[in-house]
């Protein structure tokens, strides 16, 4: 009984929000705000969800590719940031459309048996995630104060409570905690950039210059672009937009839908700019010396060595960072997988408290740190097909979507990186167990 009124408490502050946001978005909607305070009701959802395309796994996929071949895996990056751009704008769209999360309307046109196999698969596949996410925050921890790992662990669980804390005092009061720390892995590498003093050339080839060097880097490049789709972010960015503003009508909605798109562009250029200059920094430190750097530890100590104290501060903190911000947005997302697909929902906190048991049980057993990052990335990849093919499937449904509907060309462009992530996934997968 209790946890039934808490849902509906939560669903009442929810409808609440939105009609606040409705009434102060229908100046915007009517054309009575111009210029930049008509993107403002429109900003923040894409923020959140772009925090999956930094989490710590990205670090050393990134490091790795630019220490062993430079800046030629760059391009790589870019059309990643592309495949994402799509693939968040549709599940924007569907909560915009329809005022449900993909879950709900999993539940809604799948039978029981398959929203509940629904809901326990992307419950591991979060679980997986968020040990990465969690591992890599201790990590930064231990690198920046030398804490060691298990204490460090507990450290980082405090902190993700805390960033918790900011959703219950509202969306926007998260948005602005979750962009600060954004704002602050932008910085570190930022910072990064400039120390390493990169071949500007070289950089400008390595986007616009498709091109490999041997199978290894094929393979690297699969990881990469493999990695692109985080089925948490698919879930919980169509939460984010399904009651944030409400369109009165299919005019209104796809007004709606323009303005943010503008917010997924402007989030995924960033976290497209940031997996960029990881390549760039390791490209132009590493590479440049003949090193190949595979370990974060390890990538830690070289930046020291080869640009100073400073630079491998600013690494260790946005590892930090990153951790931590991306660890709280996975347990938005088991929320919302378990509210959509089985109608139940327990305690932000509970949840919290069950999802740290993992990452704490493998750092007790002192397993290397990049290897469970490894472990946790084939586990996500099981994931992967069952989030990005509904989510296809239903915005190509008139019925669904009504005037938000793909076009066909979105249909078929988002039917072809489907095909392609999910290849590439099961590859990957592949080749790491055989």
């Amino acid at each position: 009984m209790l946890e039934q009124n808490a849902a509906e408490s939560k669903i009442i502050n929810t409808h609440h929000k939105a009609h606040k946001n409705t009434i102060s978005a229908q100046a915007v909607l009517n054309g009575d705000i111009k210029g930049l305070k008509r993107l403002l009701p429109f900003l923040g959802p894409a923020f959140i969800a772009a925090v999956a395309y930094l989490d710590p796994g990205n670090f050393g996929t990134n490091i790795t590719a630019g220490s062993k071949y430079g800046y030629l895996l760059l391009w790589v990056i870019a059309a990643s940031n592309l495949m994402a751009v799509l693939i968040q704008s549709l599940s924007a769209k569907l909560g915009i459309a329809t005022g449900k999360n993909l879950p709900e309307v999993a539940r809604e046109r799948f039978p029981k048996s398959v929203s509940i196999f629904l809901w326990i698969q992307s419950e591991l596949v979060i679980i997986a995630t968020d040990l990465a996410e969690f591992i890599g925050a201790a990590l930064g921890l231990y690198l920046l104060f030398d804490i060691p790992m298990l204490p460090a662990a507990l450290i980082t669980a405090v902190g993700s409570f805390a960033i918790l804390e900011l959703q219950r005092r509202g969306y926007r009061s998260l948005e602005a905690g979750i962009a600060a720390m954004v704002l602050i892995v932008v910085l570190a590498f930022a910072f990064q950039v400039i120390v390493a003093k990169p071949d500007l050339g070289a950089v400008a080839a390595g986007i616009f210059t498709p091109s490999f060097e041997g199978v290894d880097s094929i393979m690297l490049a699969a990881g990469i672009l493999g990695a692109t789709v985080m089925p948490h972010a698919i879930y919980l960015h169509s939460s984010l937009t399904q009651n944030r503003v409400v369109g009165k009508d299919e005019a209104e909605k796809k007004q709606i839908f323009k303005l943010e798109f503008i917010d997924i562009l402007i989030a995924m250029l960033i976290a497209g700019a940031v997996n960029m200059a990881m390549i760039v920094v390791s490209a132009a430190l590493f590479f440049k010396n003949g090193l190949v750097v595979e370990d974060l530890d390890v990538a830690f100590h070289q930046f020291s060595q080869l640009a100073g104290p400073v630079t491998a501060i600013a690494f260790g903190l946005g590892l930090l960072i990153a951790g931590l911000s991306s660890s709280s947005v996975g347990t938005m997302a088991g929320d919302v997988v378990m509210q959509g697909f089985i109608n139940k929902r327990i305690n932000l906190y509970l949840r919290r408290a069950i999802t740290t048991i993992p990452p704490l049980v493998i750092i007790f057993l002192g397993v290397n740190a990049t290897d469970a990052l490894v472990m946790s990335q084939v586990v996500l990849s099981f994931g992967i097909a069952f989030a990005l093919i509904p989510l296809v499937i239903f915005t190509s449904n008139r019925q669904i979507m009504g005037g938000l509907v793909n076009h066909r060309v979105t249909s078929f462009l988002g039917w072809m990186i489907s095909g392609l992530v999910v290849t590439l996934n099961l590859f990957l997968v592949y080749e790491m167990l055989v």
